[in-house]
C-alpha cells in the first residue's frame, strides 16, 4: 500500500468514527451527538427526561419524592355518657399532643389534699391537673409544661401535680363536680396570675407543650 492510500484509510476511518452517533454515557458536544431518544447532559449521553424512557441501565436511578407527612388527626372519641350535673360524656384519651396542643385553661383549687406526687401543693405554685388522656396514666406527673395565652400571648412554666379525672364524676373523691372535658388544662391561681388571666372566668383558650 502506498504512503498516500494508507494516509487516505486513516482519514476515512477519523471521519467515519467523529460523525458516529455515541451511545448511553457516551461523550458528546451537542444534542445531536447521542443516539435514538438520548440527549447530551454534562458532556455524556443520558436518558430524556421529557421522554420518560429508561434505556441506560447505568443512569442513576430517579430518586422519589417523599411522601407526605402523615395528618395529625383526633381520633378521641367519647365512650359513654354521665348524668352528673347534666349528661356528659366521658373520655379514657385526650387530643394529640402536638408542639402547641389547643387546650381549656380551668381553674383549680389544690389546697384539698395530696397530688400525684405524693405532696401538699398550694395554690400559688405553678401547678396543674391535665385531663385524663394527657395526664396519660401518671406518665406526666412532675413534668414541666410550657402554657400560652391566645388572649395576650403571656406564656408560664407549670408543673403537671394531679389529673383531671374525664371518666368519672360526682362523687366525694371528685368534690361532687363532673368529669373534666378530655382538652382540660386546670390550673392554680398561681398560674393564672402569672398569665395575667381573670379569674372569674370559667376557662381561657391556651396552647400547651412539654418543656
Amino acid at each position: 500500500m502506498s504512503h498516500l492510500a494508507f494516509l487516505s484509510l486513516i482519514f476515512t476511518i477519523f471521519i467515519s468514527t467523529s460523525n458516529a452517533i455515541s451511545q448511553c454515557n457516551g461523550p458528546c458536544k451537542t444534542l445531536d451527538d447521542c443516539d435514538g431518544q438520548l440527549i447530551c447532559i454534562n458532556g455524556k449521553c443520558n436518558d430524556d427526561p421529557n421522554v420518560g424512557t429508561k434505556i441506560c441501565k447505568n443512569s442513576p436511578p430517579s430518586v422519589p419524592f417523599p411522601p407526605p407527612p402523615p395528618t395529625t388527626t383526633n381520633t378521641c372519641r367519647p365512650f359513654g355518657t354521665v348524668n352528673c350535673n347534666g349528661i356528659h360524656p366521658i373520655y379514657r384519651c385526650s387530643p394529640p399532643v402536638t408542639s402547641l396542643t389547643p387546650a381549656q385553661l380551668t381553674l383549680n383549687d389544690f389546697d384539698s389534699g395530696k397530688s400525684c406526687d405524693w405532696k401538699y401543693h398550694n395554690n400559688n405554685e405553678r401547678i396543674v391537673a391535665l385531663s385524663t388522656g394527657w395526664f396519660a396514666g401518671g406518665s406526666r406527673c412532675g413534668k414541666m409544661i410550657r402554657i400560652r395565652t391566645n388572649s395576650n400571648g403571656r406564656t408560664v412554666t407549670a408543673k403537671v401535680v394531679d389529673e383531671c379525672d374525664s371518666t368519672m364524676g360526682c362523687d366525694a373523691e371528685h368534690a361532687f363536680q363532673s368529669p373534666c372535658k378530655n382538652n382540660i388544662v386546670d390550673g392554680s391561681i398561681g398560674v393564672w396570675r402569672a398569665l395575667g388571666l381573670n379569674t372569674n372566668l370559667d376557662n381561657v383558650t391556651v396552647t400547651w407543650s412539654m418543656v
